[in-house]
């Protein structure tokens, strides 16, 4: 008897153990474009970029079902927008701005961001091909 009481101690003690320190599940669902070890205090930091970026709010890109937010559903076209965006300037900062050549990583300072083209608008200002040589004149190049 005093020996099974023992024996359900040891093994209470391994599951205790065991659970203490095994990595709890992600808090993130459907990351993409964003690493999945991001942090929470990351994740904001992100979101808020966009939020200013853009001047938008979480229902630009996200949607709320029964009356909360699903941030992991990509039934909103602006999400998956969001991605190929983030992608895009990835590639340029990536391509152009790759100064260290060291492993872009999510606190990688980023010449190239949202807000570049978008300046607090939801969508960059674009002008049309006959108002940009009218602004900067005849090419004159070589």
């Amino acid at each position: 008897m005093r020996r099974s009481v023992l024996v359900v101690m040891a093994l209470a003690v391994i599951v205790f153990v065991t659970l203490a320190f095994s990595r709890k599940d992600e808090p993130w669902k459907n990351l993409k474009v964003l690493p999945k070890d991001i942090t929470q205090k990351q994740m904001d930091s992100v979101m808020d970029h966009f939020s200013v970026a853009l001047n938008v709010d979480c229902g630009f890109c996200h949607v709320e079902k029964n009356g909360d937010m699903d941030f992991a559903l990509d039934d909103n076209k602006h999400k998956l927008v969001a991605r190929d965006m983030m992608n895009m300037t990835n590639e340029i900062n990536d391509k152009y701005f790759d100064y260290t050549g060291a492993k872009r990583t999510i606190t990688t300072q980023l010449m190239v961001t949202c807000y570049t083209c978008h300046n607090g608008q939801k969508m960059p200002a674009v002008q049309k091909t006959e108002e940009i040589k009218k602004s900067i004149g005849p090419w004159k190049g070589n």
